[in-house]
């Protein structure tokens, strides 16, 4: 059996634009499905908002996202989780870095740690924090 785990980020409206962010900070293929799509619409203001969407990238990278309807509570939370993005190509792993950046604020400066060759934290202008890292040889 292979297990693959896919971190799932909950939003309130801005699931398709965390997404289409996500995909120009790490490439691959952008799928959005919306309540309209879906015929369950609760709320016609909600109708273009995202069900079920994803991005995932030739080179490994998956996330998923949806809009959580008003008539559900939704809280954003105080560090909830981190989205963590292991490389080994640290060309790669600083471009997503920088362009995930834009907006948002750094936590931990990307650069040389202790426990890893790079490392980096972050929080995105859509309040995910993400550690970015290459990880040490054991």
């Amino acid at each position: 059996m292979t297990v693959t785990v896919v971190p799932h980020l909950n939003f309130r409206g801005d699931a398709r634009a965390a997404l289409e962010f996500y995909r120009s900070a790490f490439g691959g293929e952008l799928v959005i499905t919306t309540y309209r799509d879906m015929g369950a619409v609760e709320d016609p203001a909600e109708a273009d908002q995202v069900v079920w969407g994803q991005v995932t990238g030739p080179n490994g990278f998956a996330v998923m996202a949806y809009d959580v309807p008003a008539s559900r509570p939704w809280s954003r939370g105080d560090d909830p989780f981190f989205v963590s993005v292991r490389g080994t190509d640290a060309v790669e792993l600083t471009a997503a870095w920088e362009r995930l950046a834009d907006g948002g604020s750094i936590r931990q400066p990307l650069g040389p740690a202790p426990w890893a060759p790079l490392y980096g934290m972050l929080t995105d202008r859509f309040g995910v924090t993400w550690v970015l890292d290459i990880a040490a040889q054991p």
